[in-house]
């Protein structure tokens, strides 16, 4: 069948993908894309799907309470689903235009290594406004944002380690220091508790050159 539209730079990528059914790889994406000077693309907006756009203070807040990153495709390490491209194809074909400056919703891994972390597609809109092109997989499930609450600033960090300490010394069986068994003692074993276990937060912390969500969301440099 003759197609309307002249081919665009998506199809010339899938006509050399022969196995559709493995992931397309990135590199292929970023030898047909250049950065868009201004991030706005053409958009037939009665076509789009409101559900889909994002403002940058929301994406920013999503980001934050499930420690992802922000960041241009150019630093995606993964590969893109054939199911995301096809969409890109489609959005293409439906505006009659090209697509550029394409963001990638991940978590830090997949910023340098390949994992089986999954993210999130978008393209800009103009004026810190997103669409969401593709998710695949289950980032933003509620054990990941459980998971980094505690990462979200210092004094959740703070809380987190005084609930986990408290937890630890009720487990403790308390009594093998002590053969007459008090509140102080427990208050003691909690205390103990806690310095050890802050610690080791603060240790790892620094060692590794952890940071808190909001100072990572958008950027490249800091590590997980």
């Amino acid at each position: 069948m003759m197609k309307i539209f002249p081919p665009t730079q998506i199809d010339q990528i899938l006509e050399k993908n022969t196995l559709l059914k493995s992931p397309v790889d990135l590199n292929r994406l970023l030898n047909h894309y250049s950065p868009n000077s201004d991030g706005i693309n053409v958009f037939d907006f009665d076509q789009l799907e409101t559900d889909k756009i994002f403002h940058l203070v929301q994406i920013k807040k999503v980001c934050i309470d499930y420690r992802l990153r922000f960041l241009d495709i150019k630093y995606f390490k993964g590969n893109i689903p054939k199911e995301a491209v096809q969409k890109i194809t489609q959005l293409e074909k439906d505006h009659r235009t090209t697509l550029d400056g394409f963001k990638i919703m991940a978590p830090s891994v997949l910023f340098r290594l390949k994992k089986t972390d999954d993210p999130l597609l978008f393209v800009p809109l103009g004026n810190d406004y997103f669409y969401l092109i593709h998710k695949w997989g289950d980032d933003m499930s509620f054990f990941r944002k459980a998971w980094a609450w505690p990462f979200k600033n210092i004094w959740n960090l703070l809380l987190a380690v005084l609930v986990v300490s408290f937890l630890a010394t009720l487990i403790t069986p308390y009594q093998i220091f002590t053969k007459t068994p008090s509140s102080s003692t427990f208050w003691m074993l909690f205390f103990f508790m806690f310095k050890a276990i802050a610690s080791i937060v603060l240790f790892y912390g620094f060692a590794l050159g952890k940071n808190f969500n909001p100072a990572i969301w958008n950027n490249r440099y800091d590590k997980t």
